[in-house]
């Protein structure tokens, strides 16, 4: 009796180390193999959306000392662990504790305060976001402004520079699946082009540059396309001059909300 007391014991502690996995009190220095294996987890998991070396891309830089939401090894460790609910972070259930540990000493290894200089001059960048640009047709910005687009109030949190300049120059190199362009025609010949807004296996609705919906009946379609490299979001190469986009990524990288 008392060897399978002792057995359930020894069950019910492992469960719960296991189901509720707690960061380290401490996070030690680690040597170059350290690294090199939190750099391996980091390019398998990370570097899509915060890009090699945590340079930024979809997701945010990571390679500065402050990060917003992780001011300590412990809130990184959580932040891996259980994801940032109501963003595209997901939480890493497939990585270890020792794991997350090492990709948080290789994301601490890569901090520095200069990671991006940004030379535009972000006041101006608003005018040509307001006028120039007329990116308020389509973005909201603190509740004003367009709703086709993406809201843009915390953008600076969420997207690195050189992200927010490629959206800028060439908006369909980088278009997140939320936005996806679809283009379709109809067995009587009707045209319609827009970001699919909901798709399932019969019927598929689309927002076009309007911002009317349309949904139709896959039945009824002679063509279905998705534009996987397309945006509805003109590109402002031709519009803005090199230092105009300096100074628009500035405006942009400095939106940065209230939460």
């Amino acid at each position: 009796m008392a060897n399978i007391s002792s057995s359930l014991a020894l069950v019910i502690v492992a469960l719960s180390i296991f189901t509720h996995p707690v960061p380290p009190e401490s996070m030690s220095t680690l040597n170059t193999t350290d690294l090199s294996r939190g750099q391996k987890i980091f390019v398998a998991h990370c570097a899509l959306c915060h890009g090699i070396g945590a340079t930024g891309g979809r997701g945010p830089a990571l390679n500065r000392a402050e990060l917003r939401r992780a001011s300590d090894d412990q809130a990184m460790f959580r932040v891996i662990q259980n994801g940032i609910e109501g963003t595209e972070m997901p939480g890493a259930w497939q990585l270890s504790n020792n794991e997350i540990k090492d990709l948080v000493e290789y994301v601490r290894s890569l901090a520095r305060n200069d990671a991006v200089k940004l030379t535009g001059d972000p006041a101006r960048g608003k005018t040509y976001y307001e006028g120039k640009g007329a990116c308020t047709t389509c973005h909201i910005v603190d509740g004003r402004g367009g709703s086709l687009g993406p809201d843009l109030t915390n953008i600076g949190a969420r997207r690195s520079a050189s992200y927010l300049r490629e959206a800028l120059i060439d908006p369909g190199a980088a278009v997140p699946e939320d936005f996806l362009v679809v283009s379709l025609v109809t067995k009587d010949g009707r045209r319609i082009r827009g970001m699919r807004a909901n798709e399932d296996s019969f019927t598929i609705q689309l927002r076009d540059s309007s911002g009317a919906f349309h949904s139709v009946r896959k039945s009824d379609l002679s063509e279905l396309k998705k534009e996987f490299n397309s945006s509805l979001m003109p590109g402002y190469r031709e519009l803005l001059s090199s230092s105009e986009i300096d100074d628009m990524v500035a405006f942009l990288a400095g939106l940065r909300g209230q939460r």
